[in-house]
């Protein structure tokens, strides 16, 4: 199976955007603490949040395509069929079936909603975040308007609530904020 370093030296092949690489490590992060709250494994959660935008570069003015371009750079790499239907579902392309497919649907709109929260945090570090203040951030509309509120609320689709999935969220982004810069 690729490993992690193999997928992110394709993530730094194929993304220049630091921002977006970051928001992929985010993804991973998070993907990574649901699998081990869930009893999954954790490595292949974490490599299909750590995948999931690998085309964003090629796709962002093609839409209908991302995802369907990711799956067709990691052909051949050696990943489980679940990474990449995941990959396809997360943009809501194809249905969402499995756990991981719901938890990356979900979890995708969360990163930016925490990264903008502790950008605008007086600390600005991640561990300075809590439950509370991610959640007041997220029932204002106009803060980082961009993190579809529908799509992070799919989480109960995971049988979470909503305080829940941040909880996890931010213990999975704080797991890799050294990478983050926060």
């Amino acid at each position: 199976m690729l490993t992690r370093q193999e997928a992110l030296a394709l993530v730094k092949q194929n993304v220049s955007n630091r921002n977006l690489v970051k928001h992929m490590i985010a993804v991973e992060g998070v993907m990574s603490r649901l699998a081990r709250h869930f009893g999954e494994n954790e490595e292949i959660w974490a490599l299909a949040g750590l995948l999931h935008d690998l085309d964003y570069t090629e796709t962002v003015e093609a839409f209908d395509r991302h995802g369907f371009r990711t799956v067709e750079l990691l052909q051949g790499k050696d990943l489980p069929e679940e990474v990449l239907y995941a990959i396809k579902a997360h943009p809501g392309h194809v249905p969402r079936k499995s756990r991981m497919d719901k938890a990356l649907y979900a979890v995708d709109p969360l990163t930016g909603l925490i990264i903008a929260g502790v950008l605008m945090h007086p600390q600005k570090q991640l561990a300075a975040l809590d439950v509370d203040y991610v959640l007041r951030r997220y029932k204002e509309k106009r803060f980082a308007a961009g993190a579809d509120r529908t799509q992070i609320g799919a989480c109960s689709e995971l049988n979470l609530t909503l305080e829940q999935f941040i909880e996890l969220g931010l213990q999975g982004m704080v797991a890799v904020s050294v990478d983050l810069g926060f």
